[in-house]
């Protein structure tokens, strides 16, 4: 009843403030301060007020169905909801170019400059979408303390946030599937969020692991929070019937080097992610991979004696503005390869997006690491 009332709460939260980024797009379109208020086409209205509200029914009903009809709805309206991130950054300018001219007492064509903004935010997000659907390989060499000697040279793919469900689906796991496979690897590490959480044919959706035969060193599986909304059974039920070994706060050893894996449920709290570690019983004088989701303890992972964390969920924010806020929750772990303490962390920027299918300032990728 508790989580119910929640839910309600946040969904009223999020439509009101969609209503009043609407509204600000209307006021911003309609208002020229230093030659009156612009007339506005009787439909602009009624428009922006249908688009405020297609986003949240959109994706109410992408957790319960899976159809085409309810698939393309989601879809235009999760591309409108990415659209409106850089018509609003569009709107604050027109605003911000307002207030200066006042102070400076200049007098420009306000209706002008908010057509260009406009105009601009429109390409923005038509090179976002763009972007987002051009996955790239990103190489890094990692250097570990007491890497077995297998493993020195080998390669390991690294893949996250491919997030199937209503944008993307098997299609698009078979083309990334393919892409890793060319680059050989000796395992692959999927760090969590394969599926978006909405309705979907798990076991279906998986199936195209099944050709994830290029690694002999096994394929490897952590749940994120997507998985995690709520029970994960049947997502962990498909990954494994695929061929894939989901970890699920264990260990295991391949020609002597540890990889654990923590689910993101065992992960966010700092005290529940500590308990784990120390349960897994880590030898510290020998190296060791940590799968888990989402970099939100790097500390705690490295005070336990792991060598190289592996993670994704950040997305780098996929876009602007939001990619500036994930540089600032998480700091120098938000994306890429980097350090604290003897522990190294690479946190990818995900294969695939959620919500908006755009990206832009992220590029959506598959890691391929080297150890030396």
């Amino acid at each position: 009843m508790k989580f119910r009332r929640r839910f309600i709460i946040f969904v009223a939260i999020l439509q009101s403030v969609l209503f009043c980024v609407h509204f600000l797009l209307y006021e911003t379109w309609t208002f020229s301060p230093f030659q009156g208020r612009t007339a506005a086409p009787a439909w602009l209205k009624l428009v922006l007020t249908t688009l405020s509200l297609t986003f949240v029914p959109a994706s109410l009903l992408a957790f319960r169905y899976t159809n085409m009809a309810v698939r393309m709805f989601y879809r235009a309206a999760a591309v409108w909801a990415g659209l409106l991130s850089f018509f609003f950054i569009a709107a604050a300018c027109c605003w911000i170019i307002f207030a200066v001219a006042s102070v400076a007492e200049l007098h420009p064509d306000f209706h002008r400059i908010m057509q260009l903004l406009f105009g601009l935010a429109a390409l923005a997000g038509l090179v976002a979408i763009i972007n987002a659907s051009w996955t790239r390989v990103t190489r890094a060499t990692v250097q570990l303390a007491n890497l077995p000697a297998p493993w020195r040279g080998r390669k390991a793919a690294l893949i996250s946030d491919l997030h199937l469900g209503h944008v993307r689906n098997a299609g698009f796991l078979r083309r990334m599937i393919r892409k890793i496979s060319r680059e050989e690897p000796h395992a692959i590490f999927i760090a969590g969020d394969l599926y978006d959480g909405t309705a979907i044919d798990a076991a279906r959706a998986a199936e195209p692991l099944n050709q994830l035969t290029a690694a002999p060193h096994g394929v490897y599986f952590v749940a994120g929070n997507h998985e995690q909304f709520r029970d994960d059974s049947k997502y962990l039920r498909a990954v494994a019937a695929a061929g894939v070994r989901v970890l699920n706060n264990e260990k295991i050893e391949v020609d002597g080097l540890q990889i654990a894996g923590i689910p993101y449920r065992n992960a966010w709290h700092p005290e529940s992610f500590a308990s784990v570690l120390r349960g897994i019983r880590l030898d510290r004088e020998r190296a060791s991979i940590l799968l888990t989701h989402a970099p939100d303890h790097p500390e705690i992972a490295e005070s336990q004696g792991i060598s190289l964390q592996l993670s994704g969920h950040t997305h780098l924010g996929q876009f602007i503005p939001w990619s500036w806020i994930a540089r600032r929750i998480y700091r120098q772990f938000a994306y890429g390869l980097s350090r604290i303490g003897n522990m190294q962390v690479f946190t990818s920027s995900g294969a695939g997006t959620w919500g908006p299918p755009m990206r832009l300032g992220s590029n959506p990728e598959i890691v391929v690491l080297q150890f030396e």
